[in-house]
C-alpha cells in the first residue's frame, strides 16, 4: 500500500489533486508527533485561513480507521498515525511475497529511456573522473529497468578526433607492437603522453595527416586505429565487470561521420546556419547563449554536430521517452546549446534530452590531467580499496573464509558508494578511510549490518515462520517497519530526480534503524511469537537492504 496515497485520499483541499497532496506529506523529525505529516502553509494563500486553522479544519473531516489510527493538528501540521499491526502485517508480507522485486513497479511499461554514461575515450585509461559519469550512469540504468522502463545503456565512445592521428604518428616513431600488446592501454598511453611532450612541428603536421587518412578509410590508419580500439575495450570491460556496469550500445562519436551531412544540410535549409569569421554556427544570442558551432572554417565537425545527428538517431532508433546525458556540470553550456538547436530544428522531442549534470571526484591531493600523464587511474583506486578492506576484514575476522571474495565486494563498493551518497552536483574529495569505514555514512556499515543480520537468521537454523495473529510493535520495531514501507517511493523518487543517492542515504538509514533494533531488542532470546516476528523483520530488513544496494551496483557478503 501507498501511505502516503492512501492518506492524501482521505484530504479534501478544493484545487488541489491527491497526487500533489501525497507529494507534500512527509516524515515528522520526532515520531511522536506521527507516522506522517501534511504541512498546510502552501493551502493558506488559496483557502484565506491561516495554516493552524486549515489543519484544524482538516483533523475533523478525517476519520480513523483500519489504517489511520489517530489524526492531529499540530502547529500548521496535520499528523498522522498509521495502525501499527496493520502496517506491519501489509509491508513484512508484501516483502516476503515480492522478495528481491520489492520497491519494483511498472510505472514506466512500455517507455524506453536512453542513458549516455561513462563514455570512455579510446586509447585513454580511465582515471579518477570518470567514476561518477560510470556508476552514477549504471545506477539510473538499473533504477529505471527496475520500474519496468526498457532503459538503453550508451557508451558514447570517444573515437573520432586528431588525437588518434598523434597516436599512430608517435607509435611510428616510438612504439613496437609487442610492447604496446604486453603494456595494452597503458602503453598506449604513455605514446600519447610522449607525443604531446616531444613532437615538434613537423610531428603535429604527421599527425594531421594520419587523421585525415583514417577519416578517408585508409587500411593501414584504420587497422592500428581499430587494434587501439580493441586494447581499449578489453582493459575496460575489465573495469566495468568489477564496478557491475552494462551497455547496450557502444556507438560512439565515429558511428555519426556519415549522419552529420544530413543535419547540416537541414539546419541550413531550415535558414539556422549563418557564417561567422568562415566557421559555420546556430545564433543562439536571442536565447542568452553564444553561437553553437557547427562547423569549424576548415569545414570540420565538432562535439555539436555530432552530439545533435546522435540524438536525431537514438530517436529514431529507440523513439525514447527520454534520452539522459549523464556528463559533468562542465558541460552545462554544451547541452543547453545543441538542445536548443534540436527545438529550432522543429524536434518536439527535445524537450525530453535531459543533462544530469555532476560534480567532479578527485583524490585528496587534487585533480589530474591526462595530457601531462599526471594521473590517478581508476583501477589503482579500486584495487587499493579492495586491498585495505582485505586488511581491516582480515584484522577484525582472521579465520573468515572467502576473505578475497569478500574484500572485493567490500572495496568495489566502498568506492561506488563514496560516489552515490553525496547530492550528485556536489564536488567530491574521495577518501580511503572514509569510505571504508565500519561505522557513519558508508556502504560498509551498511553491509556489515547485512552480515549481521545473515548471521541473526543462520543462528535460527531455517525457520519458517507466520506473523503472529497479534502484533504489537515496540517503537524500535515500529521505525524499521516504517522505513521498510518507504522504499519503493525511495526508489521512484531517485528516479523522478535522477538521484541515486536517495537510495544510498536510505540505505544508512534502515542500517541505522535496524541496528537500533538489534541492540534494543532481544531476537533469538525472545518468547516464540515475538521471535517469529523479529526473525521475519531481519529477514525483511536484509532484503531490501540487498536490494538497496543492488540498485547501485553494490554487492553483499553473507559475512564479514
Amino acid at each position: 500500500m501507498d501511505y502516503k496515497k492512501y492518506i492524501a485520499s482521505k484530504i479534501n483541499v478544493e484545487g488541489v489533486s491527491v497526487e500533489e497532496i501525497a507529494s507534500s506529506i512527509a516524515l515528522p523529525p520526532n515520531s511522536q508527533m506521527g507516522d506522517y505529516a501534511l504541512p498546510c502553509f502552501k493551502f493558506a494563500k488559496a483557502l484565506r485561513k491561516s495554516p493552524a486553522v486549515i489543519a484544524q479544519d482538516l483533523a475533523k473531516e478525517i476519520s480513523t480507521d483500519d489504517v489511520i489510527s489517530e489524526v492531529s493538528a499540530i502547529n500548521g501540521y496535520l499528523n498522522f498515525k498509521i495502525n501499527k499491526s496493520g502496517l506491519a502485517r501489509e509491508v513484512l508480507g508484501r516483502i516476503a511475497q515480492q522478495g528481491e522485486k520489492y520497491g519494483s513497479s511498472d510505472v514506466g511499461a512500455g517507455r524506453t529511456i536512453c542513458i549516455d554514461y561513462s563514455s570512455v575515450n579510446i586509447a585513454k585509461p580511465f582515471h579518477i573522473g570518470h567514476l561518477s559519469t560510470t556508476v552514477l550512469g549504471s545506477a539510473l540504468y538499473k533504477i529505471f529497468n527496475f520500474l519496468g522502463y526498457n532503459a538503453v545503456g550508451i557508451n558514447h565512445l570517444g573515437d573520432y578526433g586528431t588525437q588518434f592521428g598523434k597516436l599512430i604518428s608517435a607509435y611510428k616513431h616510438w612504439g613496437n607492437r609487442e610492447e604496446v600488446e604486453n603494456g595494452g592501454i597503458h602503453a598506449i598511453n604513455d605514446l600519447y603522453v610522449r607525443f604531446n611532450n616531444e613532437a615538434d612541428e613537423a610531428m603535429e603536421k604527421e599527425a594531421r595527416e594520419y587523421f585525415r587518412l583514417i577519416e578517408n578509410g585508409d587500411k593501414e590508419a584504420n587497422d592500428l586505429f581499430e587494434w587501439f580500439k580493441k586494447l581499449t575495450l578489453e582493459y575496460v570491460q575489465k573495469i566495468y565487470d568489477r564496478l557491475d556496469v552494462h551497455f547496450d550500445s557502444y556507438a560512439g562519436e565515429r558511428f555519426y561521420t556519415d549522419k552529420m551531412q544530413p543535419v547540416i544540410d537541414e539546419l541550413r535549409e531550415k535558414g539556422l546556419l549563418k557564417e561567422s569569421n568562415g566557421a559555420q554556427i546556430v545564433d543562439l544570442e536571442p536565447y542568452g547563449m553564444p553561437p553553437c558551432l557547427i562547423l569549424r572554417s576548415d569545414g570540420a565537425s565538432l562535439y555539436a554536430t555530432r552530439d545533435i545527428a546522435a540524438a536525431i538517431y537514438r530517436k529514431k532508433t529507440y523513439d525514447f521517452y527520454k534520452c539522459l546525458y549523464v556528463v559533468a556540470y562542465q558541460q552545462n553550456l554544451h547541452f543547453r546549446q545543441f538542445f536548443k538547436v534540436l527545438e529550432l530544428m522543429g524536434k518536439e522531442w527535445a524537450k525530453d534530452l535531459v543533462h544530469v549534470a555532476y560534480g567532479m571526484v578527485s583524490l585528496e591531493d587534487g585533480a589530474m590531467s591526462t595530457r601531462k600523464g599526471k594521473v590517478v587511474w581508476l583501477e589503482d583506486v579500486i584495487s587499493k580499496c579492495v586491498e585495505k578492506a582485505y586488511a581491516v576484514i582480515n584484522e577484525k575476522n582472521p579465520d573468515l573464509a572467502n576473505k578475497a571474495e569478500i574484500a572485493e565486494k567490500v572495496g568495489v563498493g566502498a568506492v561506488i558508494f563514496g560516489a552515490l551518497y553525496n547530492n550528485k552536483i556536489k564536488d567530491i574529495t574521495f577518501s580511503y578511510d572514509k569510505v571504508l569505514s565500519f561505522e557513519g555514512e558508508t556502504s560498509v556499515y551498511v553491509q556489515y549490518t547485512c552480515a549481521r543480520a545473515s548471521s541473526v537468521l543462520e543462528k535460527a537454523e531455517g525457520y519458517d515462520a507466520a506473523l503472529p495473529e497479534e502484533l504489537n510493535p515496540t517503537d524500535e520495531e515500529f521505525e524499521v517497519i516504517k522505513t521498510l514501507a518507504s522504499f519503493p517511493e525511495i526508489v521512484l523518487d531517485a528516479a523522478d530526480k535522477y538521484e541515486p543517492s536517495y537510495i544510498a542515504r536510505y540505505s544508512v538509514d534502515l542500517a541505522q534503524k535496524f541496528n537500533k533494533f538489534y541492540f534494543d531488542c532481544k531476537i533469538l532470546a525472545a518468547e516464540p511469537g515475538v521471535k517469529d516476528f523479529r526473525l521475519l523483520l531481519t529477514k525483511a530488513t536484509l532484503r531490501v537492504l540487498e536490494n538497496a544496494l543492488g540498485l547501485l551496483g553494490i554487492g553483499v557478503p553473507d559475512k564479514m
